[in-house]
């Protein structure tokens, strides 16, 4: 295959999947009042509810880790590769397609700081989803041209 992925594009998402990460209590702090919310709800569902939300912070972080570290592994046309590229393709898809298919009918806090980074927010998630979705047919195309 003549055409590869630079490995710098592979680090600014996984640079960016990190930052997510560590922005997310923030945000769900500052923006959301979600502690505020998951008070009103009984102790089990509060413990699920922040369950959850670490298991994003953790995938988010992970995800970056995993490419900050192995860019060369994650298009190397391998069946890991391409079932790795396309996990997180279809992760960030999903995210994206739930952001604007629910949470536009929610309210974010008029700041304009905040709109910002909505704005800049729903950029990362659309950029990893291309980032993985490219990584993911690249690595498709490099295992059906694979010698066995």
């Amino acid at each position: 295959m003549k055409f590869e992925i630079p490995n710098w594009v592979i680090y600014v998402g996984a640079v960016g999947q990190m930052f997510t990460a560590l922005i997310y209590p923030y945000i769900r702090h500052k923006v959301f009042d979600w502690y505020n919310d998951i008070k009103k709800l009984k102790p089990l569902n509060q413990e699920i509810a922040k369950t959850y939300g670490r298991y994003i912070q953790g995938l988010n972080f992970s995800f970056g880790l995993i490419s900050l570290l192995l860019a060369d592994e994650l298009k190397n046309g391998t069946s890991l590769a391409v079932a790795l590229t396309g996990l997180i393709a279809a992760y960030w898809t999903g995210k994206v397609a739930t952001q604007f298919a629910y949470y536009p009918m929610y309210q974010i806090p008029k700041k304009l700081i905040f709109k910002i980074g909505e704005i800049g927010m729903n950029a990362l998630f659309i950029t990893f989803a291309l980032v993985f979705i490219l990584l993911f047919v690249y690595n498709l195309l490099l295992l059906k041209t694979s010698p066995l």
